[in-house]
């Protein structure tokens, strides 16, 4: 019982002290004119300032990170595609406890008529996961994964409905990219795939140094530079 209660102890001390936005890269995206950062229906949305694409993704975070961690990222992406980008808050920051969160949070742009699903490491798999299912309403025109995979069961290795991109950093010390080229079958064949060598696990979000993760080759501004670069050209591919 002790053992028990130790280790109940240890897990709410985990999901209670998640990694949050870094205060300058986020205040960067809240002042950047092509693009505005509000809060809706739980939710830290970031629509285009001018001339929306009618495309929307929601996006989740990974384990442990607060969901504005990522806006200094999309905020890029936004202002060059038009894309409106939801990241939903999570349940305890984790998207095993809230798999289906997306369903829900395409009501934050009720405008948008195309939606993508995405997200980082633990958030990435949970995203495949759920395209998988085939639960609920919202028909999915693609996956976006960022330093994460789908595993076997989300069944999506022979989908031909879905537009795909996996982008891996070449320093990812929580999720190296050999892991991610094992699981590469699981995706659809004619999926995406990128390796920005030179980046870690945390360079995928703006929220500071992960345990276990790699010293990385690049500045976070390098790395967030490729990451949109990448992201914003699979988006207007579609």
């Amino acid at each position: 019982m002790a053992l028990v209660l130790v280790a109940g102890a240890a897990f709410l001390v985990w999901v209670l002290t998640p990694h949050r936005a870094e205060p300058g890269p986020l205040a960067e995206a809240g002042e950047d004119p092509a693009v505005v950062v509000e809060r809706r229906e739980g939710a830290v949305v970031l629509a285009p300032a001018e001339d929306p694409s009618g495309t929307g993704m929601v996006f989740y975070s990974g384990a442990r990170v607060e969901a504005d961690a990522y806006a200094a990222v999309w905020a890029p992406v936004v202002a060059r595609t038009g894309v409106t980008v939801v990241l939903p808050d999570l349940r305890l920051n984790l998207a095993l406890l809230d798999s289906a969160r997306a369903e829900s949070a395409v009501e934050a742009a009720p405008e948008i008529s195309e939606w993508y699903l995405g997200g980082h490491s633990m958030g990435g798999a949970f995203a495949a996961q759920h395209l998988g299912t085939g639960d609920g309403d919202v028909e999915w025109a693609g996956l976006v994964l960022w330093g994460s995979y789908a595993i076997e069961s989300a069944d999506l290795a022979d989908r031909d409905d879905l537009r795909v991109l996996s982008v891996a950093g070449g320093r990812d010390g929580v999720l190296i990219p050999d892991e991610v080229e094992e699981r590469r079958p699981n995706l659809p064949e004619d999926a995406v795939i990128e390796v920005i060598e030179g980046m870690n696990h945390a360079q995928f979000g703006a929220y500071g140094d992960q345990a276990g993760d790699a010293e990385p080759e690049l500045t976070d501004d390098q790395a967030h530079q490729a990451l949109a670069e990448i992201t914003a050209t699979f988006l207007e591919a579609s």
